[in-house]
């Protein structure tokens, strides 16, 4: 582990600075960050070693390092030179992002973007079964949502590096999703690199040299993480790789499935143990990069932890958030700063948060209903959108329509949000932007209820439980989406009732 700071990298005046972590993202531009550790810690997200200015600067390192900033100085634990290739945020994204990331022109599958996505995680949380799975995926359709994307989450398998449903809990799992399919789903599962301890596939994969190792012993290392002890893949290893992947294709052939939500590859996980691998110089997160380019097999894909991997046709999840006003106001700068890492397909967390613990034992009148409606709303104009939580079960009729209004508008914006994504794959341009970086230099740098979606359209969603808000124009003529002009270069006070999600077309 990294531990001293070396150096500061001097900011000039008015000079600030975003990146390295997506987590991160509701702290940045960066003040007084205290130490942060590329290689063991993640806040739960995508990471990237890359700092970027608002004044055309960007700092790139191939190697983990930790940092703190101070007053908006940079403190990097190793030497890191500043490059200037322009005068603005834009500037020094699109010429670290040609140089070290650029865009392959591969894109996830199309549906991910264009139709909700579902997740039976607090739903079902551990107790994935195919009655109720089915059960959940009827009450989509039931209940007037767009059928998409869906993933049954944890605990479908019969243990970690296994690959084939529980029978006691799915008696059928092939027709269970044939009949997912009929209603107009595809089907991702829950995977991991993890392996359970004595078990024939970690006696198999032990004797191919396929897991990691103890440094110091000849023996598969056991890892610490949420889910308790495992074995894991050494994915440094091409032959343990590719022995992944077909097995991952057997279990789609099998089953039918289309493809995998891959989790847990967190460099914390690996950093519980000292390591040996195929690959000598592996660090925590090459290990994290390792598990991600099983991602690009399969069109099909969600990650939520990553290291140096933008450009590349991946979905990147936003980490598992509190069902807090806390945890809606971090969604829009994450997103925006994920964008600036270089993970442009992206997707907020599950609406109204992805920690199950914040649903358990509470029933549907002791929900804060408009926590859900705005969390929707944050999400209908992002490039994803996905459910988990069952609206229909946890909101009056009345905030049901709402947020079934939202995902019709998810669905209405699809061909926009194609178009951007398409750009994105050829330009490396984010599709959701930090207004600083589509409008520089005009005193936007600290907004972070509002967003620009692609060129075209500012995003100014409620995210906490008032019924109003500021929304701060940028130079130009704006047309909100109900049809009222407004000029540019100013702050306007709007009313925003429960149901309406403001959003500006620049017409001018």
């Amino acid at each position: 582990m990294l531990l001293s700071v070396a150096m500061t990298v001097m900011a000039q005046d008015d000079e600030l600075w975003w990146g390295v972590s997506v987590g991160l993202g509701h702290e940045q531009p960066f003040t007084n960050q205290p130490l942060f550790d590329l290689n063991t810690e993640d806040a739960n997200n995508q990471l990237a070693p890359l700092f970027l200015s608002s004044e055309g600067y960007y700092i790139w390192s191939e190697q983990p390092f930790n940092f703190t900033t101070r007053n908006g100085h940079l403190r990097p634990s190793i030497p890191l030179a500043p490059i200037r290739v322009g005068k603005n945020l834009r500037d020094a994204y699109l010429g670290a992002q040609a140089r070290y990331f650029p865009f392959n022109g591969l894109l996830p599958d199309t549906l991910l973007f264009v139709r909700p996505q579902y997740n039976t995680w607090i739903e079902l949380m551990y107790d994935q079964n195919q009655e109720a799975i089915l059960k959940y995926a009827h009450a989509v359709v039931d209940n007037g949502f767009p059928p998409g994307v869906l993933m049954i989450d944890d605990n479908w398998q019969r243990y970690y590096g296994d690959f084939h449903f529980k029978a006691e809990q799915f008696p059928d799992a092939k027709a269970m999703i044939d009949e997912l399919h009929q209603l107009g789903f595809k089907v991702m599962v829950w995977v991991c690199p993890f392996v359970s301890p004595d078990t024939p596939e970690y006696r198999d994969l032990a004797a191919s040299d396929y897991l990691l190792k103890n440094r110091d012993s000849n023996t598969a290392a056991i890892l610490d993480w949420w889910n308790g002890h495992s074995a894991c893949y050494d994915l440094t290893n091409p032959k343990a790789a590719e022995h992944l992947v077909s097995l991952l294709k057997q279990a789609q052939a099998e089953y039918g499935i289309d493809g995998f939500k891959f989790d847990a590859g967190d460099n914390s996980c690996y950093a519980s143990v000292q390591l040996r691998a195929f690959d000598a110089n592996a660090t925590n997160v090459d290990h994290t990069a390792s598990w991600a380019k099983i991602g690009l097999q399969f069109p099909f894909n969600e990650y939520r932890a990553c290291w140096k991997m933008g450009g590349l046709p991946l979905v990147q999840r936003l980490g598992d958030k509190d069902y807090s006003w806390e945890a809606v106001q971090q969604l829009i700068p994450q997103m925006c700063v994920a964008g600036l890492l270089g993970y442009a397909y992206a997707c907020p967390d599950m609406i109204g948060g992805g920690q199950y613990t914040a649903f358990l034992h509470v029933n549907s009148d002791e929900f804060n209903e408009a926590l859900i409606v705005r969390s929707a709303q944050v999400h209908a104009l992002m490039p994803m959108m996905q459910f988990s939580v069952a609206p229909w079960r946890i909101l009056s009729p009345e905030n049901l329509a709402i947020v079934q209004r939202m995902a019709k508008l998810h669905t209405d914006f699809a061909p926009y949000i194609m178009q951007y994504a398409h750009k994105a794959a050829e330009t490396g341009e984010p599709i959701v932007r930090l207004m600083e970086y589509q409008f520089p230099h005009q005193g936007l740098a600290e907004v972070k209820d509002q967003f620009m979606l692609g060129d075209k359209y500012l995003v100014a969603p409620v995210v906490d439980d008032r019924l109003e808000r500021d929304v701060i124009l940028p130079v130009g003529v704006w047309r909100d989406e109900r049809g009222k002009k407004y000029k540019g270069g100013q702050k306007y006070r709007i009313e925003v009732p429960l149901e309406r999600l403001p959003y500006f077309e620049l017409i001018k």
